[in-house]
């Protein structure tokens, strides 16, 4: 597979084109180079459940200094005194710092299901739920950076699987483990495309998204019953209000 210097420096590469690209497109400068760091240190976020210490070691520093600093404009919209946003970051950052590298070890084998196409999905639909900006574009644009730092990773190590020897094409087993949908074991998938459903579900029902759209949305109590009504208008279900009896 490739190594760590082959991942990043890949990753890296994609994210300047893709901070170019969205320059050309009349992005604001700003927003380029933020989604192209977010490309370029995407391309390690699958080795995670590596058993290597290096990837995990980066990528957890870095995630639990980056996304605080991501979701300043979310933490606004909530009208949070500067004292509760401060608190917010440091739990943020202890729980990534400690907290998910240890599920992540405890729950993930290298190249498991974080190895694969949905948990990619999962990966852009956290990103575009983490990074706040009232520019839908640009939070759009952020998103498809992380999924495609994320998709270089997966796109290498099916590259180096196969190798040429002796004039003959040698595949190793390792083939396929990298872009893939599901994998062998049925509660890895299942908890993989559960976790992709919730975030798509949250990311339907993110105020901004629905308020560009000309729909009301409110944090607060009635937040679930609104995702959930929106998901019932979808299916074709009208949603039943429930009446008191007098």
């Amino acid at each position: 597979m490739a190594d760590f210097q082959t991942h990043i420096g890949t990753s890296t590469v994609l994210g300047i084109g893709w901070g170019v690209v969205g320059y050309n497109f009349g992005i604001e400068l700003e927003c380029c180079m933020l989604a192209g760091g977010l490309c370029s240190v995407s391309g390690m976020l699958p080795d995670l459940d590596s058993d290597s210490g290096t990837p995990v070691r980066e990528m957890s520093t870095f995630l639990a200094a980056i996304v605080p600093m991501l979701m300043l404009e979310r933490f606004q919209s909530f009208q949070w005194s500067r004292e509760m946003m401060a608190f917010v970051a440091m739990f943020i950052y202890i729980f990534i710092r400690f907290g998910l590298v240890e599920l992540f070890k405890r729950y993930t084998v290298h190249r498991g299901m974080w190895h694969s196409i949905p948990a990619c999905a999962a990966c852009g639909l956290l990103a575009f739920l983490i990074v706040g900006d009232a520019d839908l574009n640009c939070r759009f644009y952020k998103s498809l950076a992380v999924v495609l730092g994320f998709m270089s990773h997966l796109v290498l190590d099916e590259i180096w699987s196969v190798s040429l020897r002796s004039g003959r094409l040698n595949i190793k087993r390792s083939f396929g483990t990298a872009i893939k949908f599901w994998s062998k074991d049925r509660w890895a998938n299942f908890s993989t495309y559960a976790k992709v459903a919730v975030l798509a579900l949250f990311a339907i029902g993110d105020p901004m998204l629905m308020e560009h759209y000309g729909y009301e949305s409110r944090f607060g109590e009635h937040t679930a019953q609104n995702i959930l009504s929106r998901a019932l208008e979808f299916a074709g279900i009208q949603p039943v209000t429930p009446t008191l009896q007098r």
